[in-house]
């Protein structure tokens, strides 16, 4: 009598994935336990991609999932997208008014060393078609500001926020020179970013910065303001208005060398005086601005051809803050006067 093999035990027992154990980072922010159909069904790119996109021991940052989010503040100087670090600080957006805007790290300690860090646009471990963007470097300096991008990287970095990738910087340490991570999380970016670009909108045409000294040009002979100089001018009286702290304007008239000493004196006095009578008549108060004026003496490059002349013939508009008390002081010293020949 012939007795039947008995199949493999193993062709009886039900095929049955077991959820993978939660990976942890060194010091991470946060760990996330994969959902109940990712339990059972992951790709094993999954894992791959996820253990290439982290350094092995890491010291990582990012903000807990359950409490990442984006928030918006600003007014008419400045726009600011922030999502809070758990124990790190903040990473924002921030753009200034007349300027497009720049990513940074703030930090409430001193976390990174100083150089060049590496600056992605990461991909989610959840989505292993896509590959991390490389930004390229970007300085590490010292203070509670460590990190500023350039415009064009916050620029593909807000792009990479809205397509669902993260801002990611790695570095090392301060101290001990380990692998250092930071990453922001896309969760609620699009509602904040709506938020965010309304504020834009109501920001100023320029900054101080941007207008803090500002040269006005003039026609040969003439000192007339023209269109191209009433419109800069309408630009700072914008800031003059929005910012009372900037109180104190300089404008000093400059001429080419055609003509003689003399001529050239009075057109540069007559020009610093146009511009003076146009911030006047918009409420510049007259108390905040000193003209002076120079004639020939300080051109900004050879008065070597007609190109180099255009340039000399112009007012320079300086921009500053002074404290009330010092104002006054000034305008003892000059004797309350508003013109004055150098």
């Amino acid at each position: 009598m012939r007795v039947r093999a008995k199949p493999p035990l193993y062709t009886h027992l039900p095929l049955k994935f077991f959820p993978p154990a939660p990976i942890l980072h060194r010091n991470a922010a946060y760990s996330v336990e994969p959902s109940v159909r990712q339990r059972y069904f992951i790709l094993p790119s999954l894992f791959v991609s996820l253990f290439v996109s982290l350094p092995a021991a890491a010291l990582s940052f990012q903000p807990r999932l359950e409490h990442a989010q984006w928030q918006v503040e600003g007014d008419q100087f400045e726009c600011r997208l922030t999502q809070p670090i758990n124990k790190f600080g903040a990473g924002q957006f921030v753009r200034r008014a007349g300027e497009q805007a720049t990513f940074r790290l703030v930090s409430h300690q001193r976390w990174m060393r100083p150089g060049s860090a590496t600056l992605l646009a990461a991909a989610a471990p959840w989505q292993p078609e896509r590959k991390d963007i490389d930004l390229g470097k970007v300085s590490v300096g010292e203070g509670e500001v460590s990190l500023r991008s350039s415009q064009l990287q916050a620029a593909r970095l807000l792009t990479g926020l809205l397509e669902g990738r993260s801002p990611l910087v790695r570095h090392r340490t301060w101290q001990t020179n380990e692998a250092l991570e930071v990453r922001l999380l896309p969760v609620s970016f699009g509602k904040a970013y709506a938020d965010y670009q309304h504020c834009a909108t109501q920001l100023l045409p320029v900054n101080f910065d941007q207008v803090k000294r500002l040269q006005l040009g003039f026609a040969y002979s003439g000192i007339d303001l023209d269109e191209a100089t009433r419109v800069e001018l309408d630009r700072v009286l914008l800031l003059l208005k929005a910012d009372p702290s900037i109180n104190q304007i300089q404008l000093e008239g400059h001429s080419d060398n055609t003509g003689n000493r003399l001529t050239n004196r009075d057109l540069s006095r007559r020009r610093a005086l146009a511009v003076a009578n146009y911030l006047k008549a918009n409420g510049i108060p007259e108390e905040h601005i000193t003209v002076r004026f120079h004639g020939e003496r300080y051109p900004l490059v050879p008065n070597s051809s007609e190109a180099n002349k255009a340039k000399n013939r112009r007012v320079t508009l300086y921009l500053d803050r002074i404290e009330p008390s010092a104002v006054k002081q000034e305008q003892v010293a000059k004797g309350q006067g508003t013109a004055n020949p150098a």
